[in-house]
């Protein structure tokens, strides 16, 4: 059975049907909770009937804070009561987490038998009763709101977003779709660093070249983020970075995912950009942002304006970006800045850097992307993208834009999987929508590796 990490699994069956052994089988210790193991914690021993109740009160407690903390969780009981496996997975559901039944359909001579050599035996007429309950359940099971019913058998466990991954993987092969691949490099600790820092880069991004990524990113932030690695931790700047890459590659583009329109003046930006666009032989691209982290703000000494005037920065920035990068120099009155001429020189040797906004906030996020971005970024799952989508439709709508116009880009880091489940993963991203996926890999190697992936969603 193809399991999702982290899930709920229920197991069902008689005494003696194997149920203990099997979870110990395919998953760790701490994983399983046991309503036998528990009723030894607070009675006289694992066969102390008298404890039972005690025992799930503590079971129900252990899965309901397993599953909040988003934890795989085993419940090892009979799993004959439907009251109880409802409450389960009611708890699972209001967390998030899918709940499986695996079903010990185990002879009633085989279970009796083992029962008789156990040193505590459960009484024969319990066995028998719960035998009979056994015959029974596979029918209820299949009635209740379980995501799978299983017998018991071998266990692959994955990640959830690759849980149906083989299929789509198999539609993939049989009637491909066309996605392009980008690498985002969001650690700067390679062994030796920072002595060994642009060697290492440098090699990344040669390596993302020759595997076939269409363009690299980096994040803007002057910190390591939360969300990656503890805040010491070897951070560079952005653009900086991407004059180096340019410098060191000769086909893929380059682009922050995303620019903080707080940290730098709109003006001043649009130059770095068009600079980035002209050393790079015109391969840049440009991700603009609200900008989030305020902890970086306060650390450097940069105005952390509230999310609406955040907003309002970043609808001048695109506006303003355009007519920095376009002819003449008109003026720019904007809600935020003002600028007299909108002068740069060396213009972009693109005749329009594709704008990209990251974030997918339905009201004003994906408005301004409707109103004004070459491309959007998301994150999520293939529904969340659908959803997503969706709301940009409306928006693209109420705007008098052609959808098609706006690329759609998706960032996920990458997940220790086959290639086969990489495939299946990107191939439901794609009919979801998206048109590049942006993945994080750590070095050179996994970059070589993720090879194999593109070349699945190459041109036909």
């Amino acid at each position: 059975m193809r399991l999702p990490d982290p899930c709920l699994v229920v197991l069902v069956g008689a005494t003696g049907a194997g149920k203990s052994h099997w979870a110990a089988e395919w998953f760790a210790a701490g994983e399983i909770v046991s309503s036998d193991a528990l009723r030894a914690v607070v009675g006289t021993g694992e066969r102390d009937q008298r404890a039972s109740r005690d025992a799930f009160e503590v079971l129900d407690l252990v899965v309901a804070k397993r599953l909040a903390r988003g934890l795989t969780t085993v419940v090892d009981s009979t799993g004959l009561d439907a009251k109880r496996r409802a409450a389960w997975r009611a708890e699972a559901e209001r967390r998030g987490v899918p709940a499986y039944a695996v079903l010990f359909d185990t002879p009633p001579d085989v279970v009796r038998r083992r029962n008789r050599e156990r040193g505590s035996p459960v009484p024969a007429k319990v066995v028998a009763a719960q035998l009979a309950q056994a015959e029974a359940v596979g029918e209820a099971l299949a009635a209740e709101a379980f995501a799978g019913v299983f017998a018991a058998e071998p266990v692959d466990r994955v990640a959830r977003e690759l849980l149906t991954a083989p299929q789509a993987a198999a539609g993939q092969r049989e009637d491909p779709m066309t996605v392009d691949f980008g690498l985002q490099i969001s650690r700067f600790d390679w062994p030796g660093h920072p002595a060994t820092t642009a060697a290492a880069l440098a090699e990344v991004a040669r390596a993302a070249e020759e595997a076939g990524f269409s363009s690299l990113w980096v994040m803007d932030h002057f910190l390591q983020i939360p969300q990656i690695g503890r805040e010491w931790e070897d951070m560079l700047d952005s653009y900086t970075t991407l004059g180096y890459l340019a410098g060191v590659t000769s086909r893929i583009r380059l682009g922050v995912l995303v620019t903080g329109i707080t940290y730098r003046n709109l003006a001043h930006l649009a130059k770095i950009v068009a600079t980035l666009d002209v050393l790079s032989g015109g391969r840049a691209l440009c991700g603009l942002g609200a900008a989030w982290f305020e902890r970086e703000h306060r650390l450097y000494g940069w105005p952390f304006p509230p999310l609406r005037e955040r907003y309002a920065l970043l609808e001048d920035a695109l506006e303003l970006l355009p007519l920095m990068w376009g002819r003449g120099s008109p003026p720019f009155e904007g809600r935020t800045v003002s600028v007299v001429e909108t002068t740069c020189y060396p213009r972009p040797l693109q005749d329009r850097i594709p704008i990209l906004v990251g974030g997918s906030g339905e009201r004003r996020t994906l408005r301004l992307v409707a109103r004004h971005a070459d491309a959007c970024n998301l994150v999520g799952d293939p529904a969340t993208v659908r959803h997503k989508l969706g709301v940009l439709r409306e928006h693209c709508a109420a705007e008098g834009r052609d959808p098609s116009a706006i690329t759609v880009t998706h960032f996920a880091p990458a997940l220790a999987a086959s290639v086969d489940d990489q495939v299946g993963r990107y191939r439901e991203l794609a009919e979801a929508g998206v048109q590049t996926a942006i993945v994080g890999l750590a070095d050179a190697g996994a970059v070589r590796g993720f090879a194999e992936v593109i070349a699945a969603f190459g041109p036909s």
